[in-house]
């Protein structure tokens, strides 16, 4: 199914170029020399007929429209199941908390992230994954009470990841909370994402909201509107056009995310390689909030999206995400990511 949805986006890509070049070449025939230069029959059926090229066009624009609702009518979750995709309840009477947070030289930002989630309500333990820092980020990390955990060489983002997960099973909690340590996420966000937890498994904060993000952030129009369209295409990918709010998204990167524990059990093992134990994507592909997204879907897992509040990062970036043509290839490995799974 993976290869036959590759093909068709694919497919459709090419196709549009088709349309597009077809179009401007048409209308530059009618600037230049009229109407006269592109009509050659008398009927609007005969001059489709007579056309060089609009007529292999049309039928190429047939062909994949019959192809793309032949494999819409196959998905797995082409129909709507009343047992899984409707409102059911099961509440979480008593939420304890465990948040994950990886951390690489973010010594200028570790002690207030931790002090902020360690001060929510819920919030029964904080971890720090560190990447192998080359700062204090893990003695300043102790000295504020979280649990560390050093690694003894930068894995990536994604192997921090799942140290935490790991832990977290290990934990008495029952929910898991993923954020990251540049400050661009608030603590206080918890208290708007953790209540949807009574009617599904994973609750996924969106950046998407202008009223709620700080001015000048890394989420620039090219962040916005690629995470957007990717977000849409993760769910081309699995849902019908009719059942596309079974699964709402709108943010394909954001981190800041909880799941019920009882659920991240049993996915987590969907994250690693059998043979190796290694995370499934490359260390710093930047893939992970994807990878979760698509895995949760997947195995059935009910996904709900949160507006959250998005602030401006404090200090450096560590991937350089925010420069154009880092953007650019970011963008282009997640697309090929989604469609190749």
């Amino acid at each position: 199914m993976g290869l036959v949805f590759a093909t068709i986006i694919i497919s459709f890509i090419v196709i549009l170029f088709l349309n597009l070049s077809w179009g401007i070449i048409n209308l530059y025939v009618f600037i230049s020399d009229g109407l006269q230069a592109l009509v050659v029959g008398s009927t609007f059926i005969e001059n489709i007929f007579l056309s060089v090229y609009l007529k292999w066009i049309l039928l190429i624009d047939a062909l994949w429209i019959i192809s793309a609702l032949i494999f819409a009518y196959t998905r797995k979750f082409y129909m709507t199941d009343p047992q899984l995709h409707y409102l059911s309840v099961n509440p979480i009477n008593e939420p304890k908390v465990f948040v994950i947070i990886p951390a690489y030289n973010e010594e200028e930002n570790v002690e207030q992230v931790v002090t902020d989630y360690k001060n929510q309500k819920f919030v029964k333990e904080v971890i720090i994954v560190d990447n192998h820092s080359s700062d204090k980020t893990v003695e300043i990390s102790k000295s504020c009470g979280a649990k560390v955990i050093t690694k003894d060489k930068n894995k990536g983002f994604a192997d921090s990841c799942i140290v935490g997960m790991r832990e977290s099973l290990k934990s008495d909690t029952n929910v898991v909370v993923f954020t990251e340590c540049d400050r661009t996420y608030s603590a206080t966000d918890l208290e708007k994402m953790l209540p949807y937890l009574d009617n599904c498994h994973m609750v996924t904060g969106t950046r998407q909201r202008q009223v709620l993000s700080e001015e000048k952030t890394q989420n620039s129009m090219a962040n916005v509107w690629g995470n957007y369209l990717l977000a849409k295409l993760i769910q081309l990918k699995y849902f019908s056009l009719l059942h596309l709010g079974v699964v709402e998204l709108t943010d394909v990167g954001c981190m800041h995310r909880c799941i019920r524990k009882e659920s991240l059990e049993k996915i987590i093992e969907k994250f690693v390689k059998k043979n190796t134990n290694e995370p499934v994507i490359t260390p710093n592909s930047g893939l992970f909030a994807v990878l979760m997204t698509m895995i949760g879907i997947e195995n059935e897992l009910k996904i709900v999206e949160v507006p959250i509040t998005f602030k401006r990062r404090v200090g450096k970036t560590k991937n350089r995400s925010d420069q154009k043509p880092i953007l650019f290839q970011a963008a282009l490995t997640i697309f090929r990511f989604i469609i190749s799974r």
